[in-house]
């Protein structure tokens, strides 16, 4: 039975870009796809295109194009991903600037665009799911609002012949269930298959995850070769029966528990899946180790999609200013606690305006809290930091200030103060009726 190569060289925007130049080199692909767009990336973007209308794309694409473009081009392997952010046409466009800069001669780049529904939704009495209001509650702070797309526009552009093909907001496993479609022609309701490459394509869709990064525990489940990980490759047959492997000799493992903590990796119902495409049921999948790093993966069900694309609202939410200092030796963690309880006092002495605060000794409470940190031997070392939630950017810098101050001002030894202000770019959720969301194809090529 023919089957393709799919392999995914990056599960977020900040990944390696190492194993997907190994991917493209030793993986014997037919696909390579970079995973790279989060909730509140794709928002981000859109501020960065209001300032620059040449930007809103990924801020790595350049270098990771640069790194597999070329091996992609010689060896026939096409590309997909979601790097286009706030602006895939921009990214289509800097992607052909690099062909040419690398020397390529012919190169087709597709552009998806169509999930940016804002001017649909502004002053729209659509509700947000989170918290039951209006879109319109949100005012001149809503900055980006993007519906998540299907495969559609992603199987046109490969018809048409794309080498490339750069997405906004798609849905994940899209990136990798759209070439199935593409390669074995499944129709666009044959749900039980659709189902099936949706499972896949969640597999692939965090790179390391599911070659043992996510899932390594040290004592508990090792893992060799972590710092030259090994990204996954999947090998998909037309039924949509896969084997999930990676480059032999890389890093990381593939195992049938490495598949099952990936399989259950952000899924709230495995019996019900949304997405765009169709609606999954992982609860009949069957995981079965075949061989060293290969694991075959079937049972993938489906159920007609659903008449509404989750959309992502993105708007300004507030500001956080944060400061941290260090403390040693013995008496290490009373000092930090006094440094805790004077910048607590300091901020209401000077009248600070803050709508949350939070004082932490790193090491000893700030993840699990005092409860379950309180019968802790007392540790040699603790760093103390304070955040703040405020609403303006002069209100969180003050916060960092006060934290500095310690330097002089505080209990004895502190050191390594570092302070921090940033606005908060948050999100929501609503679902969009799909006829709202209307995507469509644009070619860049040379």
């Amino acid at each position: 039975m023919r089957s393709i190569r799919i392999g995914t060289g990056a599960g977020y925007s900040g990944d390696r870009i190492e194993p997907a130049v190994e991917l493209a080199e030793q993986g014997e692909l037919d696909y390579l796809i970079f995973e790279c767009l989060a909730e509140r990336t794709i928002a981000i973007g859109q501020q960065a295109r209001l300032a620059d209308p040449a930007k809103g794309y990924d801020p790595l694409l350049a270098e990771r194009m640069r790194a597999v473009l070329k091996t992609c081009a010689e060896k026939g392997i096409r590309i997909i991903t979601n790097m286009g952010a706030a602006n895939p046409q921009a990214a289509a466009r800097r992607i052909r600037e690099i062909a040419r800069e690398i020397g390529l001669k012919r190169l087709k780049v597709a552009a998806v665009s169509g999930d940016d529904v804002l001017d649909v939704l502004k002053g729209s009495n659509f509700t947000i799911e989170d918290n039951s209001q209006p879109v319109a509650s949100l005012g001149d702070k809503l900055i980006s609002a993007n519906a998540y797309l299907g495969i559609a526009p992603i199987v046109e552009a490969l018809q048409g012949g794309a080498d490339v093909v750069v997405t906004g907001r798609v849905a994940d496993p899209a990136l990798v269930l759209a070439p199935l479609v593409h390669e074995f022609g499944w129709a666009m309701d044959d749900w039980d298959k659709l189902g099936q490459g949706t499972l896949v394509g969640h597999l692939l869709e965090c790179a390391g995850q599911i070659t043992g990064g996510y899932f390594a525990d040290p004592g508990k489940k090792d893992v060799a070769g972590l710092a030259r990980l090994g990204f996954p490759i999947g090998e998909v047959s037309a039924d949509g029966s896969a084997v999930i492997t990676k480059v032999a000799g890389s890093g990381g493992q593939v195992t049938a528990r490495t598949c099952k903590e990936q399989l259950l990796y952000e899924i709230h119902d495995p019996r019900s899946y949304f997405t765009p495409d169709v609606v999954a049921d992982f609860s009949a999948v069957h995981i079965t180790e075949i061989g060293p790093d290969r694991v075959a993966v079937t049972g993938g069900r489906g159920r007609p999609r659903t008449a509404t694309l989750k959309t992502t609202l993105g708007y300004r939410d507030s500001f956080i200013g944060e400061g941290q200092i260090s403390y040693a030796g013995p008496g290490a963690q009373a000092r930090a606690q006094l440094a805790l309880d004077i910048v607590r006092e300091r901020l209401q002495l000077t009248g600070v305006q803050a709508d949350e605060l939070r004082f932490d000794l790193i090491g000893v409470n700030a993840i699990c809290g005092n409860d379950m940190s309180s019968a802790a031997a007392e540790p040699f070392e603790v760093r103390a930091r304070v955040a703040g939630r405020t609403a303006s950017m002069k209100e969180a810098v003050r916060i960092g200030n006060e934290v500095e101050t310690l330097y002089t001002n505080g209990p004895a030894g502190g050191g390594g103060a570092t302070k921090s202000a940033r606005e908060v770019i948050a999100v929501l959720s609503m679902l969009l009726p799909r006829e709202l969301a209307n995507a469509s194809v644009h070619f860049e090529e040379i």
